[in-house]
């Protein structure tokens, strides 16, 4: 399957989710409350932002690196124009920022400036980055000169977003000696020496390491003239950009679409599930009930009937009202991920409730049925009732506390839920890409 499938299924998905989470008629009679839907629009609106960037074909490039390694410059010099500000003393940049990059008719590139690093302190410093690159398709990572311990630590986080990642060694002008095999070993020999996740240097090949001079530094020109003038001046080489320009396009030509899939499979995945957390958690209380009543009538039931053929099926008939009934109060679809894992565990207390049926009777020597004929054994059929009963009610709790966690865990699992679209995509897609590298760590995110 090409590229332009995988962005289909991908925009199919997020209309399908979007259709069904922004639908207050899955609620059935249970209508949402105001409190419900205050909580949960931000989670909608995650993906309805997802879709539509989806359907611009628009490109976050995140760059990030610590205090003047020159990222501002090589976005300049990306674009061709010093749209955003540079400084040879300190940082300049002190929030993230944006600016466009058109690439021919129908992709949209932003690339996304960020603060150096080591400008923003501890937590302050990881939660922007983790929120810039969440929402980024690609992440740049400028060096300059050796790379220092906080680098190691930014790009051990910045692996956490599951992201591409290019590392751009700036400034190539002043450091002539170093080549790209050079700063790959480095990165091999900290993750050699426990200082770097192993699994980093496996998604960053020596193919994603791109020298470049953004900014070169001026030099001296000196001129003789024919009258015995000697004069100096100084010139400025323009940017060696090309490498990375190159770069990029090359992956977004070959894995572009792709990864713009992914990713918005990623955050509608991520928001569904909190989407659907906070709806269980806000009818926790109701599905308690709920579940209480279930049980508390199907022991009544189970214990009453005679037979024990009626007992295993009419339990098996309750279990699946219940599940049914939890269904709607949520709001929640059924998917066949969350109906095969219930069914089994409706099978498993069915024959837990049969095994208990005939164990009753063998150890107490007599069924429910003989007890009901003799009146002198009524007292073995209460007892056996009261335990067959309680058996029954039990299971039906159980099976509806595990209903909730399917319920939830399922949400993205339906035919066309972003998980089961996500894995069918990382199953198609070439080997030796950066996709293909990042696999685990998507189907594991």
């Amino acid at each position: 399957m090409n590229p332009d499938d995988h962005y289909q299924q991908a925009q199919s998905s997020l209309k399908h989710t979007l259709g069904w989470y922004a639908g207050f008629q899955r609620h059935g009679r249970y209508l949402p409350s105001p409190e419900l839907q205050a909580a949960v629009r931000s989670h909608l609106q995650t993906i309805k932002a997802a879709l539509t960037k989806l359907e611009q074909h628009a490109v976050r490039i995140a760059v990030f690196g610590l205090v003047s390694r020159g990222k501002s410059a090589v976005l300049n010099a990306l674009v061709g124009q010093n749209t955003l500000v540079t400084s040879p003393i300190n940082g300049e940049t002190k929030y993230p920022q944006s600016v466009r990059w058109l690439l021919g008719d129908e992709t949209q590139i932003e690339l996304i400036d960020t603060p150096g690093l080591d400008e923003i302190e501890g937590q302050g410093r990881a939660t922007m980055a983790q929120e810039v690159a969440q929402q980024a398709d690609l992440i740049l990572f400028v060096v300059a000169g050796d790379m220092t311990r906080t680098e190691y630590e930014a790009l051990r986080e910045l692996r956490r977003a599951h992201k591409p990642l290019i590392l751009v060694f700036n400034k190539i002008d002043l450091y002539p000696d170093v080549d790209r095999a050079v700063i790959y070993q480095q990165l091999q020999q900290w993750a050699e020496n426990g200082g770097l996740d192993r699994e980093l240097t496996a998604l960053i090949s020596l193919d994603e390491v791109v020298m470049v001079a953004a900014d070169p530094a001026p030099f001296p020109v000196r001129t003789e003239w024919p009258d015995g003038r000697v004069t100096e001046t100084w010139e400025t080489p323009p940017p060696q950009i090309e490498p990375l320009r190159a770069k990029i396009l090359d992956l977004l030509q070959q894995e572009g679409r792709s990864l713009l899939a992914l990713n918005a499979l990623v955050q509608a995945r991520q928001a569904t599930q909190s989407l659907v957390s906070k709806t269980i958690e806000h009818r926790a209380a109701e599905a308690e009930a709920l579940i209480w009543n279930y049980a508390k009538w199907k022991a009544v039931v189970v214990g009453l009937n005679p037979i024990a053929l009626l007992d295993v099926v009419g339990g098996a008939v309750t279990d699946l009202a219940l599940i049914r009934s939890l269904a709607k109060l949520y709001g929640l679809p059924m998917t066949s991920f969350a109906a095969e894992k219930l069914w089994r565990k409706i099978l498993f207390s069915s024959g837990t409730l049969l095994l208990a049926e005939f164990g009753s009777n063998a150890v107490l020597g007599i069924g429910k049925s003989a007890s009901l004929v003799d009146a002198s054994l009524w007292g073995t059929w209460t007892t056996t009732a009261l335990l067959q009963g309680g058996l029954a009610g039990y299971g039906s709790y159980v099976v509806g506390k595990v209903a909730q966690q399917y319920l939830e865990q399922g949400c993205t699992w339906g035919d066309r839920g972003p998980n089961t679209v996500i894995r069918t995509i990382l199953t198609q897609v070439d080997r030796q890409t950066i996709i293909d590298r990042l696999r685990r760590d998507w189907l594991n995110s």
